[in-house]
């Protein structure tokens, strides 16, 4: 039998210090010196699916909960669940087995088709600015929000999770083909902030605030 591999297309410079094997990933636990923050974290492992209905609502339950607004999102240290438009939703797991995906057409397994990366931390939307000119952290924007447009000139969903408090983020996707270029460009803006790779402890930390 050949054993299966799935692999990420975001590589840091650094290598983690914990990792485990999990569904096939090799998944970052933690990496040396993660520092106060700002931090970036690699989640290309986690499941995530294309919901498309003329009636989403209708496809809504207490385990996929789908906002009714355009924008709207439904954040939690499960899951989140994105509104772009009137036929459209994202969802984005955070559990380690989210359980299966609906067999209906309406769904569409997307994981591995695009990167997943969580950007959080102090300091997290002096390094936005510098990669967008979305204006991911102002006055209109009330957590959590789905935001699409261009990040670092790429087409992006993005979810503004916190703007305030002591850990402020966001959580983003685009193509897989970007990862390479998305990783690089926001490394580079946010080194003079101290930006660093973090593993998923870390991220769950900051997500358990939801």
């Amino acid at each position: 039998m050949v054993a299966i591999t799935r692999r990420s297309p975001v590589v840091f410079d650094v290598s983690p210090s914990r990792q485990e094997k999990r569904d096939h990933w090799n998944v970052a636990l933690e990496y040396p010196g993660e520092g106060e923050g700002p931090w970036i974290t690699d989640l290309c492992h986690k499941d995530r699916w294309d919901v498309q209905d003329g009636d989403l609502v209708s496809l809504a339950s207490d385990t996929l909960p789908i906002p009714e607004g355009y924008g709207q999102v439904a954040l939690s240290p499960e899951m989140s669940v994105n509104r772009m438009n009137r036929t459209q939703a994202a969802v984005w797991h955070f559990t380690d087995q989210p359980g299966p995906m609906p067999v209906v057409s309406s769904f569409t397994e997307t994981t591995e088709a695009t990167v997943f990366l969580a950007l959080y931390g102090p300091r997290v939307f002096a390094v936005t600015e510098k990669l967008t000119g979305l204006d991911l952290g102002g006055p209109d924007k009330k957590p959590p929000q789905l935001v699409q447009g261009p990040f670092s000139h790429v087409p992006c969903q993005i979810v503004v999770a916190a703007k305030s408090g002591e850990y402020p983020g966001i959580l983003f996707t685009c193509s897989r083909g970007y990862a390479r270029d998305m990783v690089h460009a926001v490394m580079d803006a946010g080194q003079e902030f101290g930006l660093r790779p973090a593993g998923e402890d870390r991220f769950k930390q900051w997500l358990n605030r939801f």
